[in-house]
This record gives C-alpha cells, structure tokens and sequence, in this order.
C-alpha cells in the first residue's frame, strides 16, 4: 500500500455530506435558494449565539465581502486594508466602487499596522477592514477603537476565521460587520459559499436583497418556495445567492466543526509550534494568548534569503508549500508597485505557509517539521 501524498490543504468531507446533497437532490428536488439555506442561516446564527436575522450567506466568501462593502461604503470611497490578504479583499473592494487603500502589516501577527493606515486616512476615508490572517484577529479591539475614533465602518475580512474567539467573544457575534468563507479548505465548507453577519439590520437587509439581483425581499419569497414576479430594482445587485446543495453540505459541516475539526486544527499547529519553537532562521506569527485561534493555515517566516533553499528541499521531499500571499500593491491593477510598502514586500519574500488540514496526522506534522529543520540547519 503506497502512502498518500501530503496535502497543502484538501476538502474534509465523507457520507454525510453526500447523504446531505442527496437528500436535497432526491426527497426536497429544489436545487437553487430555499429552505436548506434558511436552515443553514438559522444554524450558523444558533452556532455563533446571534439572532438569525444578523445572517446573510452568499456563494462564495468574495461575494459576502463585495456585498458587505456596496451596503456600507459609498462608490468613491476609501477603505484601509493591508495589502498583505489575498487579492479577494482588493477585488470586493474596488469591485463595490470603492477605493482600497494599502496598508502595511505588522510582521509578528500579519495584521494591519494602524500606525501606518493613520498616516493613510484622508477626507475620503470611510471604512477599515481588517483581515484576520491565518484565523488571527490579533489586534482587533484597537481597530475599533481607531475606527471610532476616525468615524470609520469595520468590514472585517474574517474568511479564516470561523469559529474563532476574540477575548471569549465569537468572531461575527461583535462588532461591526464580519465575512466568512466557505471555499473548500475553510474552516467549515460548504463546496464554495460564505456569509455575512452583522447586527445592523439596513446593511443585513441591503446584502440580502443585493445577492438576489436587489429583487427587494425575495429572499422571504425564496425561502417559502415562491418567486417575485412583479416587482422594482433601485440598487444595483448581483446573482449571488447560494444554493440548497451547497446549504446541505455546508450544515453537516457546521455540525463537525466543534468536536473534530477545530480540536484537529488546533491540535496540530500546537504540535507545529512546539516543534519548531527556538529554530533557526525561522519566526513564528504570534497570537494574544486571550484569543482562540482555529487555524485555517499555518504560515512562517523564512529568515535570512533562506526561503527559496527552505522552499526547494521540502518539494525534493514530496512537501509542499504554499504563499500567503503576494502582496496586493504590487499587482498591475492596484499600482503594480507604484507604492513602497517595505515591511510587506519583506514579509511577501519569507512568509511559506506549511501543510495543515483536518485530515492530517501528529506524524505527518513530524515529517514537515523533520524536513524543514533539516532545511534550515
């Protein structure tokens, strides 16, 4: 019997979740916007302990954010984010009509320096997101205080961060507006798909009626197995709605989430950590030790131009390795470098993120980290 190969991530998935679409397939026979995500809204508001109403699921995790940003932010307008986040954060931005602003991230948590977006505010400056790498949301109470002191709305880009706690406080359950994903390696997955959850009922209702090609309140028809047939669009809107099959799955996950895959997470970056604390040439993000961090992904600096070697002897060694990510600022469509932003163009040429999933083993964390202590010795 040959040994699997070594995912950088991979999907979690099995018999309930294909029992779940079958289900939905067979017995309901209604595939698109219905009752399963209704259910699935109601299940992840039970999980998070808010009121259903506070939560909107979209198609994808950039959908949920794009949507998120045209509620809040008026098209002209400027949003500070770090231009170290995966272009998804830019692209819903610019994507609503509005200006992103990038920021510089701090190199120990990778996440946004507000010393530096103080020093990027202007009259056209209107909302902040921060984005919580690598399910980090280090910092996050000084971004809402930055945000009110400045009059800005928080968006955060939270798409790594389901399921994490900020200070005892779930992540979505406070705050302003937060932004899951559910992409296929997320924390939970419901094939693709997020959601938007907040507590401001006229961004709520603009993000529901907005994934539904702003059809005012056809998400209530949608969800009594009807359709509006007559009726008026005064904003623009988007087919962004998502569907009972990615519901379906996405609820069976939810229902894992709690006792397999977020000890398995943790579990396993804690087995990383201890491993390679004290190795050379290397540094470990930080977290506030108040905060529960379900990690999505486990990246690391490569110190001293050891990145390239580092990278190499792992792949010789059937490891793979990942990058998150290049930096936003220097893409063609956001300034092509136009704009110095040194300590992220330091972190874009260290940061490697190593292989972590649910359906690793504590010996397959032992053999990256046996490869990459070879590496850097």
């Amino acid at each position: 019997m040959t040994t699997p190969a070594l995912r950088l991530s991979r999907s979690i998935v099995g018999q309930a979740e294909a029992d779940a679409v079958s289900r939905v397939i067979l017995e309901d026979g209604y595939l698109g916007m219905g009752n399963e995500v209704k259910r699935f809204e109601e299940d992840i508001a039970a999980y998070l302990g808010v009121p259903a109403q506070n939560v909107v699921t979209a198609n994808t995790g950039t959908a949920a954010l794009h949507l998120a940003v045209q509620a809040a932010v008026q098209p002209g307008a400027e949003v500070l984010v770090q231009s170290l986040t995966f272009v998804a954060s830019f692209q819903a931005i610019s994507g609503a009509g509005s200006v992103p602003v990038a920021c510089e991230a701090l190199p120990e948590t990778c996440t946004i320096d507000l010393a530096d977006a103080e020093r990027r505010l202007t009259e056209r400056t209107a909302a902040i997101m921060p984005v919580h790498y690598a399910s980090n949301p280090a910092g996050l109470d000084a971004v809402y205080a930055f945000a009110q002191k400045h009059g800005l709305r928080v968006i955060e880009d939270a798409a790594h961060a389901f399921g994490c706690l900020h200070d005892g406080r779930m992540i979505g359950t406070f705050g302003d507006i937060a932004c899951f994903s559910f992409d296929g390696i997320k924390n939970i997955t419901s094939g693709e798909g997020g959601c938007i959850v907040t507590a401001d009922q006229t961004v709520a209702q603009l993000c529901r009626d907005a994934r539904l090609l702003s059809v005012a309140n056809d998400t209530e028809k949608r969800f009594s197995g009807q359709r509006s047939w007559d009726f008026d669009v005064t904003r623009q809107g988007w087919r962004y709605h998502m569907s009972n099959i990615m519901a379906a799955i996405g609820r069976v996950q939810l229902a894992r989430l709690p006792g397999e895959f977020a000890p398995a997470r943790m579990r396993l970056v804690a087995r990383y950590r201890q491993r390679l604390a004290g190795a050379p040439h290397l540094a470990l993000l930080t977290t506030d030790p108040r905060d529960v961090v379900v990690p999505h992904i486990f990246p690391v600096r490569i110190l001293d131009d050891k990145k390239h070697h580092v990278v190499d002897a792992l792949q010789a060694k059937g490891i793979p390795t990942g990058m998150h990510y290049k930096p936003n600022h220097l893409l063609t469509y956001y300034g092509g470098g136009a704009q110095s932003l040194p300590v992220t163009e330091m972190l874009g040429s260290q940061l490697t993120t190593l292989p972590l999933h649910p359906g690793m083993s504590d010996a397959d964390v032992d053999l990256v980290c046996d490869a990459l202590l070879e590496a850097l010795a």
